[in-house]
């Protein structure tokens, strides 16, 4: 069954904050004549949803960020035409969220107690208890299990009545204590103020310092200790994305209310990050595992269906694995994680064999995809493993990190890269031409383009915004904010001229359609693409030597219109 109901025109990815501040001033942008016929599409960022960590990817709940985003903007974006994709996180929630705050509020009385993961519950049975009140699963249950940061994927969560209950917790997770003052142990343990003084002092350097109230050494005020721990955990708060119970039908009809949310607001795509995660079993990877991952895809399309969405499955996987195909098979779209570093590597080598072989593969098993250049993560490196040999992705990764980009290893592992981070103009040397070149190539690829922002604007690495950002800001070097007055000098510029008028073209010449009968044949360093449907053919003939092109549309009557860098 085709569950793909989506055009393949071109589709904007921003932030709603990227330019000028707020979506409005983006819808702004999106006005100008300038934009006029380019985008049918926008993937709005989760920051549009109310949030509060991993810049909208932790989701406390799908109501509009209105401090970013209006209603009427939505409206505005309708009118122009443009649908938008939107991302669903449906492994993960806030802990801000309501249901999780129920919780803490409630304990085991809560309505929503099962609505994450209770680790204990899960795994009983399954290993043995720990003094420190989770159960440590035996070996041969997560042998096949890998962990997105070090030790159990675990947070321990205090109810009212003072039980620690460990949640499953995959991705980030913090624990805040609060400051204590003497006035407040004076009342607590009925101590003198100076004793109160010095063992406050005490226990908010430790706090500050990052130890575990447990952890804190009281010394000669020991007696003191456990009122004072007791008192410290009573008052801890947490942020972080906890693991949903996909088990539970509070879940379920979760699901549903946000989808129903997400197409009011316009979706007629859905991201679906992380997805791959949600299904869980004893024994099983907690990543991919079959065929709990395609029944809850399965599941969570039902839903999508009664409210016309079509749903893009974000799985990060080597090309060797060929989950895209499995994806595919199923009547999905796909992710063409591969396009980035293969688009860099046919330029810096002036070799588009690689390009021309996975272009055909997508046209000979009709994949739908949606391709890129950059995005809010960096350019995938993981999935390049298994077509592209070992030795050219390690080139590859040696060039942009020498022109200014950094290396994403695979959770924490070395040798083991997941992705670098860089600007797409800048990862390629900031030349022109070779951008230039690359949009074409994207824009005649089979598949819907998506085109990042800063691309578009030829932004370049932003090392001041990694630094600003500390430890794990490596995705910040992208993700520059422009102002309304960076927008209208990069309008001046030849090189977004030129790519909005690309744009305009893809987006308005009939021949482009998912449908379309398309070639793609390399030529010693030439590599020719062809579109036809209905009449009309759209021709791309680039130069990897020269880093030039030439593109032409003919209508049925034979008219033609060409493009030439």
């Amino acid at each position: 069954m085709d569950k793909i109901t989506v055009n393949n025109k071109p589709m904007l990815n921003a932030y709603p904050d990227s330019i000028g501040g707020t979506l409005s001033d983006i819808v702004n942008v999106l006005k100008k004549p300038e934009f006029e016929h380019t985008f049918s599409s926008f993937y709005i960022l989760p920051s549009l949803f109310n949030t509060d960590l991993d810049r909208g990817f932790s989701v406390i709940s799908y109501d509009l960020n209105e401090s970013l985003v209006k209603a009427e903007d939505l409206k505005d974006l309708e009118k122009l035409g443009i649908d938008l994709k939107l991302d669903f996180i449906l492994n993960h929630a806030s802990v801000l969220s309501e249901q999780f705050q129920d919780i803490l509020a409630h304990g085991e009385k809560s309505e929503y107690r099962d609505f994450f993961i209770d680790w204990n519950k899960f795994w009983e049975g399954y290993g043995q208890m720990t003094a420190d009140g989770y159960i440590q699963p035996d070996k041969k249950y997560i042998k096949n299990m890998f962990f997105r940061k070090p030790g159990l994927p675990i947070l321990m969560v205090r109810f009212p009545d003072g039980k620690e209950v460990p949640y499953w917790n995959t991705f980030y997770q913090e624990v805040k204590y609060p400051e204590i003052d003497a006035q407040d142990l004076m009342k607590l343990a009925q101590m003198q103020y100076n004793i109160a003084d010095r063992i406050a002092a005490l226990v908010n350097k430790n706090i500050k310092d990052g130890n575990r109230p447990v952890d804190i050494d009281f010394g000669i005020y020991a007696k003191y200790k456990s009122v004072i721990v007791d008192y410290l955990e009573s008052r801890r708060k947490y942020l972080g994305q906890m693991d949903l119970n996909i088990k539970s039908p509070k879940v379920w009809n979760f699901y549903d209310k946000v989808l129903k949310q997400l197409s009011d607001y316009g979706a007629k795509l859905v991201r679906l990050d992380a997805f791959a995660y949600a299904p869980k079993e004893p024994g099983e990877k907690n990543f991919l595992n079959e065929p709990g991952t395609w029944d809850t895809l399965a599941k969570v399309q039902n839903l999508a269906d009664q409210y016309g969405l079509s749903l893009l499955p974000e799985i990060h996987a080597s090309y060797g694995e060929k989950n895209y195909e499995v994806i595919a098979s199923k009547g999905y779209m796909v992710y063409d994680f591969f396009l980035p570093g293969l688009i860099i590597d046919a330029l810096e080598n002036t070799d588009g064999s690689l390009l021309e072989k996975w272009a055909n593969e997508i046209i000979q098993k009709n994949l739908k995809t949606v391709n890129m250049l950059g995005c809010h993560d960096g350019i995938p490196l993981l999935d390049l493993k298994g077509l592209v040999d070992e030795e050219r992705i390690q080139k590859l990764i040696d060039k942009v990190v020498e022109r200014g980009g950094y290396v994403k290893d695979l959770h924490g592992a070395k040798n083991m890269y997941y992705q670098v981070n860089a600007t797409y103009y800048s990862a390629l040397g900031a030349d022109n031409a070779k951008m230039l070149l690359a949009r074409a190539l994207q824009l005649f690829m089979p598949g819907k383009p998506q085109i990042w922002y800063l691309d578009l604007f030829a932004g370049e690495n932003d090392h001041e915004a990694v630094k600003r950002a500390g430890a794990g800001g490596h995705k910040e070097i992208n993700r520059t904010n422009l102002s309304a007055e960076d927008v209208e000098l990069a309008l001046k510029k030849d090189i977004v001229k030129k790519q909005l008028e690309m744009i305009r073209f893809r987006n308005s010449l009939p021949a482009f359609s998912f449908d379309s009968e398309i070639t793609v044949k390399q030529e010693g360093n030439t590599l020719n693409f062809v579109w036809k449907k209905d009449g009309y053919q759209a021709l791309l003939k680039a130069e990897l030597e020269n880093k030039t092109f030439e593109i032409k549309g003919v209508d049925p009557s034979g008219e033609v219109k060409s493009l030439i860098d």
